[in-house]
Formats: structure tokens, C-alpha cells, sequence
């Protein structure tokens, strides 16, 4: 019975391990050939697998782009110090300026590879669809997304360095809310530059105490 159980273990974890290297493999593929040029065939080519056997990870297409993206989140989190996996607001770094940085260079980042924004703008949009497999990965974004700038921008207006006109809820919103509309107009326009945009909002909101 021992010896099932590790074998049941080491195909798990296995398992694991092959659902990671398809994640990692397919953005170095989207970013690089762009979302309409990343098939699940070449996605599954990339690491040596039939379409079949690629999806065999996964419960389906759908399910493979919204992990894609939950991936990608995971290498942003960790370039902003945050831990995606046990990601709460009161793991948001206190210090604005630390949030600021890190979220404008995400945003920068991300100009740099438009097929990971536009994989997000048309998922997010099927996704509104209450029964889509993405629809509770954005949900539980979202509320993670606020939930950082809501105890960032608390914190910035209990110090002084964010004007306490409006909650920090509702700031944290606009900033989502921005933030998604620059994709739509950058992927239309691609000189747009969002890093700045996003930035100029952080400027605008930060009073003339220093």
C-alpha cells in the first residue's frame, strides 16, 4: 500500500510539475507570438505535446488561458513583493510609493507584451458570463487588485500623502477602472503610454505634503 501511495504522490506531483512548465511555456509563447498566433497546437508544441495531450492538464481551452493568466499574475505579484498564492490587502505594501513603483512598472511591462493584454481584454470580457470557467478567476482578482490599493491608499491618507476627499474603496476602483480602459485604448492606439497615464493618477492624487 506504501508503495501506491508514493506512486500516487510522484504522478501527482508530476503532474504538477508539467501543468507548471505548459503555464511558463505558453507566456514566453503569447508574448512572443502574440494571442492569435498562440494555437493550443503551438502551444502544445512548445513542450513537446499533442493537442490532446496538452488539454489533458486542463479542462479545457478555456481553463488553459484563464491559468495563463493566473501565471502571469503570480510573476507580477512577486515583482511587486506581494505573494500571489496567500495574496490579502494586509499583505499590500504600506508604503505608497512602493506600490506606486511597482504598479507602473507591471504597466510598463505590459506594453511590452500585447498578447498577454489582449488574451486578458477578450477573457475578461467572456468572462462577465457568470458560468464561464474565467468568471470567478476575475471576480477574485478584482477584489485582491482593491483590496491592495484600498489598504495602500488608507494608509497614504492616514499620512497625509493622499487626499482623504474620497474613500479608499472607491479610489481603488477608479484605478482598476482605469488601468482596464488604457489596455482597450493602448491595443487601438498603441502609442497610448499607460505606465504614465497610471502614473499621473498616483501625481494627481498625492497632496503638496511631502
Amino acid at each position: 500500500m506504501a508503495e501506491n501511495g508514493t506512486g500516487r504522490r510522484g504522478s501527482y506531483a508530476k503532474g504538477v510539475a508539467k501543468r507548471e512548465e505548459i503555464l511558463t511555456r505558453a507566456l514566453e509563447v503569447i508574448a512572443r507570438e502574440g494571442y492569435r498566433g498562440a494555437s493550443v497546437k503551438e502551444l502544445a508544441d512548445a513542450v513537446g505535446l499533442s493537442q490532446a495531450g496538452l488539454l489533458h492538464y486542463f479542462e479545457g481551452k478555456e481553463e488553459l488561458f484563464t491559468e495563463i493568466l493566473r501565471k502571469r499574475d503570480e510573476r507580477d505579484s512577486a515583482d511587486m513583493g506581494l505573494d500571489a498564492a496567500t495574496a490579502s490587502p494586509e499583505a499590500a505594501p504600506a508604503d505608497l510609493r512602493e506600490l506606486r513603483d511597482g504598479y507602473v512598472g507591471i504597466v510598463r511591462h505590459n506594453a511590452e507584451v500585447p498578447g498577454l493584454v489582449q488574451l486578458f481584454a477578450r477573457l475578461s470580457v467572456d468572462a462577465a458570463d457568470p458560468e464561464h470557467p474565467a468568471h470567478r478567476f476575475f471576480v477574485a482578482r478584482g477584489e485582491t487588485l482593491r483590496g491592495y490599493f484600498a489598504a495602500a491608499i488608507a494608509a497614504g491618507q492616514e499620512s497625509g500623502e493622499i487626499t482623504d476627499r474620497i474613500d479608499p474603496a472607491t479610489l481603488a476602483r477608479i484605478f482598476q477602472a482605469v488601468a482596464d480602459g488604457l489596455q482597450l485604448q493602448w491595443m487601438q492606439q498603441p502609442d497610448v503610454d499607460m505606465a504614465a497615464t497610471i502614473d499621473a493618477l498616483f501625481e494627481l492624487l498625492t497632496t503638496e505634503k511631502r
